[in-house]
């Protein structure tokens, strides 16, 4: 092969070699820092003879073209400097997306703890629903408070996984979201004071539940930091920095930052007043279809501080409820749905439990647990919200008291001269479920979908009979065992394109318990690359297997790894060939998830995963028919 050619056309694919800040190559692929993403023809690049695959990942454009990356990566730099630390230039484009991203990736540590507190807040819903339990009783008081914890302290949560994202200190992080919960703080917005700094007003608002003014605080916190820790002399650093953090972003927090949301959220009251005084049937539908922004910002407390308002004076609320029943139903529905489709068992059983929390009036945890993550969720969500809000609100639906927005709350809605505000809040409510339900089946796409097919029709073929005789040259088999002690994850599973989609060739994952990998079978060791994070082995018999501990790990360089074998070294089952200090891997933030591929696939008639949950080191995993 003309590596030469080749790379090339790999340059030219990119957008040329002044669009590349940085190159560099892991174990099987060209990683490119690009200056310009949108510049890089990912499809012509995949069509290329001699490239595998091509995704764009983690802010790189990544190339795979296999065991040669080596070749390949050299002919490449021969063709311009492109190995510099230059940092690529930012790519603003997209910018509401990528909120979306950062959001989802600072939720998703978190989702578990939202996700259980919201099946509480559930199973309160039906006990004090069917008479099981009384509100007034000690035990609704004790697990109420157990279900709302972690709703109302969120800032905390979010600051410990913003810090991480935005690479500053969680425990700096703590501190910001502590002054924002601070009782004496709220004691003041709750008595109606006021609040200055330095003579400079601060609005005094809601932070219990909020998300957007912790994420802007730490954000600020993280260029504060970055800036006092490279100018303060080592001798004093401990305490000068985070005592210029605190006295900088806390007061600049306060003031600006962390009241956006509810300054922003009494505008949007007043515009939602004045459209509700002038067209009433455009409020439900506004705020339901934008639901699920008004919750994240918290600016839903001010539309309900307007409906409380206008509760008093009218003797009804038409502003907020209707619309939340309608955005709660919706949400639920679309959610639901992506439980049918998804072929991802974890997110299966994550979004069945979140969507049936919807409808007993806790979002939060399908919100940030699935519909941010997975924008086609998303738009399912405010489809089915607007076609409910815009009945609601045509039919000009009322709520005569107080009460949240559940399937068990709809009493709140009878009154007036007939039923039929309820009748039409009822039907408000099924409309919600069934258009987000159909729209999420509708707009649903799942990457994997196809390779989690694959690897059930793989399954399937190991149990039937062949249909021709194979002569004994042919009929052979070799089997992996397992190189790690764990739990056993299937390919299409894992967070890696060039994995789960077996651009690489088929195989199987490992979740590790442990920080050891051993040799699955008799053979030599083909390759150890420069990290010590791979390794790649052929069997006796010619099978090629590469090993990879954890995705994107290449970035450690090395760190965390030990290796106990060369290439070319000749390795017995069971004896050690890496270990790594799992802990710290992970709190370095890479997933440790360990993909075994048979690079050779082409040679073989099928590779057959093992058919077990877990797996010890003499756990077959793989076998290879020939």
């Amino acid at each position: 092969m003309k590596y030469t050619e080749l790379a090339k056309k790999i340059l030219e694919q990119v957008g040329g070699e002044k669009n590349v800040s940085n190159l560099s190559h892991c174990v099987t692929r060209l990683r490119f820092n690009l200056r310009n993403d949108s510049l890089a023809d990912i499809e012509k690049i995949k069509q290329l003879d001699g490239v595998v695959g091509c995704v764009q990942k983690g802010g790189q454009t990544q190339v795979i073209v296999g065991p040669h990356v080596k070749d390949v990566f050299d002919e490449v730099n021969k063709l311009g400097n492109m190995t510099s630390d230059e940092k690529p230039e930012k790519d603003d484009k997209n910018a509401f997306a990528k909120l979306l991203d950062v959001i989802a990736a600072i939720f998703i540590p978190i989702v578990g703890a939202l996700a259980g507190s919201g099946m509480v807040k559930a199973i309160l819903a039906l006990s004090t629903n069917f008479g099981w339990m009384s509100t007034e009783s000690q035990t609704y008081y004790i697990l109420n408070l157990m279900g709302d914890a972690v709703f109302y302290f969120l800032p905390f949560l979010i600051a410990t996984t913003a810090a991480k994202k935005f690479n500053t200190s969680p425990l700096l992080a703590l501190v910001f979201a502590g002054i924002l919960l601070h009782p004496d703080l709220t004691a003041l917005r709750t008595e109606g004071m006021e609040a200055a700094f330095l003579g400079i007003p601060i609005k005094l608002a809601v932070y219990s539940s909020s998300v957007i003014p912790i994420i802007l605080i730490v954000l600020l916190q993280s260029y504060v930091e970055r800036f006092m820790q490279k100018i303060t002399p080592n001798v004093v650093k401990i305490f000068v920095v985070p005592m210029i953090v605190i006295l900088v972003v806390g007061p600049i927090g306060l003031i600006v930052l962390g009241p956006i949301g509810a300054v922003i959220g009494e505008y949007l009251a007043q515009g939602f007043t004045f459209l509700d005084e002038r067209a009433s049937w455009l409020v439900p539908f506004l705020v339901a279809t934008f639901a699920p922004f008004l919750v994240m910002t918290g600016m839903h407390y001010s539309l309900g501080a307007v409906q409380a308002t206008q509760r008093a004076a009218v003797g009804y609320g038409s502003i907020l409820t209707p619309a939340t029943l309608s955005y709660n139903m919706a949400q639920g529905g679309a959610v639901i749905a992506f439980a049918v489709r998804t072929k991802n068992k974890k997110l299966k059983t994550l979004a069945t439990s979140t969507g049936l929390s919807c409808f007993m009036g806790v979002t939060e945890p399908a919100l940030y647990g699935i519909t941010l993550q997975h924008k086609r969720t998303l738009a399912a969500t405010m489809i089915g919200a607007g076609v409910a809000g815009l009945y609601a609100g045509i039919t000009g639906i009322k709520t005569y008291s107080a009460g949240t927005s559940n399937i068990f709350s709809l009493p709140i809605y009878m009154g007036g001269e007939t039923m039929w505000n309820f009748y039409n809040a009822v039907i408000t409510l099924i409309i919600a479920i069934i258009v987000g339900f159909i729209a999420s089946l509708i707009l649903f796409k799942e990457d994997s979908q196809k390779a989690k097919q694959d690897g059930d029709d793989q399954v399937k073929k190991a149990d039937e009979k062949p249909s021709v005789t194979i002569n004994d040259k042919m009929n052979q088999r070799t089997v992996v065992f397992s190189p790690l002690n764990g739990s056993v994850i299937q390919l299409s599973d894992v967070n890696d394109d060039a994995f789960a989609t077996e651009a690489m060739g088929k195989g199987i994952a490992i979740l590790p318990t442990e920080g050891k990998v051993v040799a699955p079978f008799d053979g030599e060791v083909a390759m150890v690359f420069k990290t010590k994070h791979a390794i790649g082995l052929v069997s006796e018999d010619g099978l090629e297997i590469l090993i990879h501990v954890g995705i994107d790990t290449v970035k450690l360089d090395g760190q965390f790894y030990t290796a106990f074998v060369k290439e070319g070294d000749q390795v017995k089952k069971g004896e050690t060939l890496l270990t790594f200090e799992a802990d710290k891997i992970a709190k370095a933030g890479y997933e440790l998830t360990t993909p075994i591929i048979v690079t050779n696939t082409g040679q073989y008639l099928d590779v057959v995963e093992g058919q077990t949950n877990e797996a010890t080191n003499d756990t077959v995993i793989l076998t290879a028919v020939k």
